[in-house]
């Protein structure tokens, strides 16, 4: 407590706002987890549940396009508690009856959760931007970031699992009904202690203000948007349906191995400043993208060979996933590298949205692709968005840290 005391009010405002976004994190992967595997288990095809996160997508791309203006508006605080208080009753509509799981309600619960979690994840990101000490420079602000993103993502894995051992251990709704406990007690917390003037815009921005106005920004939102629809063809519906149908592994076996992926893939988040060694800049975006872009079609290639199919997909996921590790990380740095200080949201919040816009495009195209070619399919789709990622890149400035 001693130490905590001694902290700056940046320094503090910077944790709670991290365990805010660890406690949503972990419920997030865990409904999304217990999502997949409850309906998989009622029968429904790869292409139906990849449909039940339709909407949990698409309003992801308009919350972060309207959620960054809000946000600059309003504060950061009250966006993030926003959030946090969509996905409690997203949650709650998930406790009904049985009988009222009807795809359009589950359809409808994962759309608010979508609202909320890009709520959520745009405010987080934004308030480092005006937390993190000017003197710490490009260095400190990737550190910063990397350990915002990487302990997120490590919790999202640790959710994947919660999300597969609940479902074992208990019903679909004890299950829900867990989460949302867990999620409203962080909640209350967050709503005494979140400064109320965080990230408020000196100047209020006008709602035409949330397209972004930096070529910077732009470029990179579109390589982001290619980068998580190459993750998500084939990681979000296909793999799991596929090591459930194909490897014959239960619910346990498919959110344990998901989860620890998640796990390592944070884990290598964290680490990306030292593993790049430097503040990155367009060098590494080219370098690490045309490195991942190898990776999926050498899965592809590898699945062909039925005796050690096994070991090709584990091992390569394993692959797969650190080299995305450092991309996404290297990404979350530009951006904000990249953002504007005053209303640093509606950069980043339009950004976001290109990020959730790849997401739902690899969703959808991850129950499709997979139902009528199979994997390799979804994994070659995979390797061509990502040497598109690679090309875009190309224009990113030379220089980290501008604005134009």
């Amino acid at each position: 407590m001693d130490r905590l005391r001694q902290l700056s009010p940046a320094q503090r405002q910077y944790l709670l706002i991290t365990a805010n976004y660890w406690a949503f994190t972990l419920t997030d992967g865990a409904l999304r987890m217990l999502v997949v595997l409850y309906f998989h288990r009622l029968g429904y095809g790869a292409l139906a549940i990849a449909m039940l996160f339709l909407f949990y997508e698409f309003f992801g791309v308009v919350t972060n396009l309207v959620g960054g203006w809000l946000g600059a508006r309003i504060g950061l605080n009250r966006t993030m508690n926003l959030g946090m208080g969509m996905q409690i009753l997203a949650l709650g509509m998930l406790l009904v009856p049985v009988a009222w799981l009807t795809v359009p309600w589950v359809m409808a619960a994962q759309a608010l959760s979508g609202i909320a979690k890009d709520l959520n994840k745009m405010s987080a990101k934004s308030a480092i931007k005006t937390l993190v000490p000017e003197d710490a420079g490009q260095a400190g602000l990737f550190k910063y970031v990397a350990l915002l993103t990487g302990s997120k993502n490590a919790l999202k894995g640790v959710g994947f699992f919660i999300g597969g051992a609940l479902l074992s251990l208990a019903d679909f709704r004890g299950a829900v009904f867990i989460l949302a406990l867990l999620l409203a007690l962080v909640w209350l917390d967050s709503l005494k202690g979140l400064n109320r003037e965080l990230g408020k815009a000196k100047n209020k921005p006008k709602f035409k203000d949330i397209f972004s106005k930096s070529r910077a920004v732009n470029i990179l939102s579109a390589a982001r948007l290619c980068l998580f629809a190459a993750r998500d063809v084939w990681f979000v519906v296909a793999l799991p349906v596929y090591l459930a149908s194909q490897f014959g592994w239960d619910h346990w076996q498919v959110g344990g191995f998901l989860a620890s992926w998640i796990i390592g893939y944070g884990l290598v988040q964290t680490l990306a400043p030292r593993l790049m060694g430097s503040t990155p800049g367009r060098g590494s975006a080219l370098l690490w993208a045309g490195l991942l872009a190898l990776l999926p079609a050498a899965i592809a290639f590898g699945l062909q060979d039925q005796a050690h199919q096994s070991l090709w997909l584990l091992g390569g996921l394993l692959m797969f996933g650190l080299v995305f590790a450092v991309n996404s990380s290297l990404h979350s740095f530009l951006i904000v590298s990249y953002a504007k200080e005053d209303g640093v949201s509606l950069d980043v919040g339009f950004y976001y949205m290109a990020n959730a816009m790849g997401r739902l495009l690899g969703t959808v195209l991850s129950g499709w692709i997979f139902q009528v070619y199979g994997l390799a399919a979804c994994l070659l789709l995979s390797s061509a968005l990502l040497l598109l990622t690679t090309a875009i890149s190309l224009f990113l400035p030379r220089e980290h840290g501008v604005q134009v």
